[in-house]
């Protein structure tokens, strides 16, 4: 493996790694722009007011969210990494027409996520997860 792909296998660890104790402006060191395309809703947070936001907006119901990653792989311009979601809900809920407040159940879900890099650089340029959302949902005992 060549030092590019050490680089960025390494800065998706750190991604991940700096996720799960909210350390944000670390986050952000990690991207060239920060850009988050949710392969299960849709949702696009496109740069750092909008990706902070994203990360508020996750951690208010499940504050302990946290990844436990299975496998990772660089290829061209991107690395695929397959983990464990996990998380107690803890805070507010927001579904569609309705607000659940804190169960205190925790889950555990197995999703990837992608993320893509500017050619010749080690700084992500977009993280897409791909996930089905209503997983959390089921995995919690509210669908």
């Amino acid at each position: 493996m060549n030092d590019l792909a050490e680089r960025r296998l390494k800065t998706v660890r750190d991604h991940m790694a700096l996720e799960v104790v909210h350390d944000w402006d670390g986050v952000i060191a990690t991207f060239a722009h920060p850009r988050y395309e949710m392969y299960g809703s849709g949702a696009v947070f496109d740069g750092e007011e909008a990706v902070r936001g994203y990360f508020a907006a996750s951690r208010t119901p499940f504050p302990d969210q946290g990844n436990e990653i299975i496998a990772i792989a660089h290829t061209g311009d991107t690395v695929l990494v397959e983990f464990w979601l996990t998380g107690t809900h803890l805070g507010p809920l927001k579904l569609p027409g309705r607000v659940v407040e804190p169960t205190g159940k925790s889950f555990r879900v197995r999703i990837a996520a992608s993320f893509e890099f500017a050619p010749g650089s080690d700084k992500i340029i977009c993280e897409r997860p791909y996930f089905d959302q209503g997983a959390v949902v089921r995995a919690l005992g509210l669908a």
